[in-house]
């Protein structure tokens, strides 16, 4: 036997060896999928003698799909680059451009990417006369994709009373029309998007059956990776390509499939065996990335689905650590406490920051453990997004509060004069600039006084701009840092442009939004904050964004993404945040029950990250829409075995329990039957009133232990001093405001005798 042959073990071996006939293998998380579809195409052309010219190997990622060719390279040598593998779009374009002259299109036809798609939908929607707000290029698009992916052309999408009802409920009836034009533009121009490579080879299969034939003489054996991923066009072609040879091997896992959202059909894999009756099903179970404790508390998760295919995932790793619940008061809190928890494991376990990550629903959600990290210096990245305060509405809304507060700032005045779009071009922007140095003058003169330096024509837009800021300057002055914000957000245009547009994509910039509104409000709810102002939350958020400007390359990070982000990945320790109903399950996903099961794959895609450690996070309150909310633990946590879990001594404020590893089963449930009975936040208490001969002390003799007074937080106990640069900073427990952390040389603190 083979030497690579040696490393597996029984299942997968006869994943590997038995080539011949519809094969689909069920592989759990951890199992080793990848080195079975490897080695399965490496045994193809190594033992079958089977032409690399004859195998399609279908993945979903380029790295996927480069990593497989490396490893199957290393076993059968240069052979391996002959093969058909690659993602669904590079080995469908492969085909198209042989073959795209039977559809009328030319052979050297142009990709459009997706802001190429976008950019002409933008045109389409402006030559027809169309409300450009009613009808966004982002919504468009994402419309006619999942059309696409469902096998809908424009002829079908016209002819569908369902659809076309549905778009004139959603006051966009004229979507069908757009679809028509923008399909006939693309044909017009040669051109196809992503979803036309998969749409119009399944045409082109359809309608071309001597170029079917051809393919399916050509593919021998079709291999397909992540099946549960694919949505109802991949599935038909892959269909069509085997028909012939019937060597159709599909590998994936039920209780991963988590992009419902972007059109993939778990159905596939579900019912695969009814289009196959003799399918050979093999199934590899055996886990080789987690310890039992996490193995056996991620099975007892997606047990509670229905929808799924029957497995039971197990390993021989170590039975490892509980898994630990942690919970806080607030949102703010939970990122301190997690930071902590990083820091401790990291010190006592001597883990590289690399090892830990932060698995979250939202990208909202990343703002409070960003900057709890930052707070303890521990260094962070952001995954598949920007850090917080680097995305585009973050720094859209931010650059109209910062020009309302200094209407001297150039750069922001920049970002948002034609933010959200308001008829002021380039050409305008650049003659007001022009005008403003001719003159020796600054940009907002020229801005009060616009139709003295620019006529007429485009000083109404401008004009309405300027009164906008004079009245945001105005709420700046007369209200706190949160009624200011939210009422320049609502005025400017910049929430309401948000919200209008439902794609995925601008649903999570207006979360986002929503989250620095909400942190905007706890700067102002903090009884710490003395200045509530605008402008010193400004300042306040300068000094952490200042902090990103700091690029390095040390690849020794905690690495922060969604859960969806994470799927493959895999970790020593995993911190999954944010277990709160309506936020995990998402408040969007609960209208059925195939909604909320993809959620609970999603929780199970989350568990299942982790190899040594995982940590679960709720918080019993969070601020949502500029408001403090109580929230539920989530039902996920109920759906935990509990035996594999024990609550965190991490805990908050003065909750008196403590870790019990075998606490009863109904924990959760008591917990959710106690927020919603009484409320969980405690009330803020009445500030402390100095005497009247209050003088504060010469802080540099403190020292941990002794007793202090504060004018507003009343007689406490040092707990702890810290050095921060020149500052000195004292960490103290007061009797009615619990634990304080403040800068000495502000604190105002009176020393007594103990």
């Amino acid at each position: 036997m083979d030497n690579y042959l040696q490393t597996l073990n029984e299942p997968q071996l006869e994943a590997v060896l038995n080539t011949e006939g519809p094969c689909m293998i069920i592989a759990g998380a951890g199992s080793g999928k990848t080195r079975v579809l490897t080695y399965r195409i490496a045994h193809l052309i190594k033992e079958k003698n089977v032409d690399p010219f004859n195998i399609m190997a279908l993945t979903f990622t380029n790295k996927a799909a480069k990593e497989m060719r490396d490893r199957i390279e290393k076993v059968v040598g240069s052979d391996a680059r002959n093969l058909w593998m690659g993602t669904f779009h590079s080995v469908f374009a492969r085909i198209l451009r042989a073959e795209a002259h039977h559809l009328g299109y030319p052979n050297n036809f142009t990709i459009y990417d997706t802001d190429d798609s976008k950019s002409l939908i933008k045109s389409v929607v402006k030559e027809m006369g169309l409300d450009e707000t009613q009808y966004k290029a982002n919504l468009v698009y994402n419309r006619i994709s999942s059309a696409k992916n469902k096998l809908i052309g424009w002829q079908e999408y016209l002819a569908n009373p369902m659809l076309m009802g549905d778009d004139a409920g959603n006051m966009r009836p004229e979507i069908g029309n757009i679809f028509k034009a923008y399909s006939l533009r693309c044909f017009k121009s040669g051109a196809m998007d992503f979803d036309d490579l998969l749409f119009n080879t399944d045409k082109l299969f359809r309608e071309q059956l001597e170029v079917l034939n051809k393919y399916q003489q050509r593919i021998q054996y079709v291999l397909v990776d992540e099946f549960q991923d694919t949505n109802l066009c991949q599935y038909f072609i892959v269909r069509k390509l085997a028909n012939r040879y019937q060597n159709v091997c599909v590998v994936g896992d039920d209780a991963q499939s988590i992009y419902g959202f972007r059109g993939a059909d778990i159905s596939n894999i579900l019912n695969f065996e009814k289009d196959y009756p003799d399918l050979r099903i093999i199934k590899l179970e055996q886990n080789y990335r987690s310890t039992k404790t996490i193995v056996e508390a991620a099975n007892s998760v997606i047990a509670k689905n229905k929808a799924q295919l029957p497995k039971n995932v197990w390993t021989s790793n170590e039975d490892g650590h509980l898994i630990e619940l942690i919970k806080s008061v607030s949102d703010n809190e939970e990122g301190r406490l997690v930071a902590s928890s990083i820091f401790e494991e990291k010190m006592q376990h001597q883990y590289t920051l690399s090892d830990f990550v932060v698995l979250y629903r939202t990208n909202s959600q990343s703002r409070s453990i960003e900057e709890a990290l930052r707070r303890m210096n521990l260094k962070y990245k952001v995954v598949g997004g920007l850090s917080f305060y680097q995305r585009k509405e973050i720094k859209d809304l931010l650059a109209y509060l910062r020009y309302s507060l200094n209407q001297q700032d150039e750069a922001s005045f920049r970002r948002i004069i034609n933010t959200p779009k308001r008829g002021i071009g380039d050409t305008t922007i650049d003659k007001i600039v022009v005008a403003a140095n001719d003159h020796a003058i600054s940009i907002w003169e020229v801005l009060e006084n616009v139709t003295s330096f620019l006529g007429g024509r485009s000083s109404g837009p401008i004009e309405d701009f300027v009164t906008k800021i004079k009245r945001f300057g105005v709420e700046i002055q007369n209200k706190d840092a949160y009624e200011a914000a939210f009422e320049i957000a609502k005025s400017s245009g910049l929430l309401k442009e948000l919200y209008e547009d439902k794609t995925a994509e601008g649903l999570s910039r207006y979360e986002n939004v929503q989250e620095l509104l909400n942190a905007i409000k706890e700067f102002v709810d903090d009884p710490e904050k003395e200045d509530k102002s605008l402008g010193a939350f400004l300042q306040e958020v300068s000094l952490v964004t200042g902090q990103d400007e700091n690029k390095d390359n040390d690849p020794d990070k905690v690495t922060l993404m969604t859960i969806h982000m994470a799927k493959g990945l895999e970790f020593k320790n995993v911190y999954i945040v944010g277990l709160e109903e309506d936020l995990f399950p998402s408040q969007m996903m609960l209208s059925s029950r195939a909604e909320l099961e993809e959620e609970r794959r999603l929780f199970y895609v989350a568990i299942t990250r982790a190899q040594k450690k995982l940590f679960l996070s709720y918080a019993t309150s969070r601020y949502r829409f500029g408001r403090l909310k109580n929230c539920e633990p989530s039902r996920f946590l109920d759906d935990l075995d509990q035996r594999y879990v024990k609550v965190s001594s991490r805990f908050s404020g003065n909750d008196s329990y403590s870790p019990n590893p075998n606490y009863a089963k109904n924990f959760v449930s008591g917990m959710k039957k106690t927020v919603s009975s009484q409320p969980i936040v405690k009330k803020t208490p009445t500030a402390y009133k100095p005497p009247v001969d209050f003088t504060p002390s010469d802080t540099r003799s403190l020292k941990e232990g002794m007793k202090v007074e504060h004018p507003k937080f009343g007689f406490g106990t040092v707990v702890k001093l810290e050095e921060l640069g020149a500052e000195r900073k004292a960490r103290i427990h007061f009797a009615d405001f619990g634990e304080k952390t403040l800068l000495l040389s502000f604190a105002k603190l009176k020393i007594h005798e103990n």
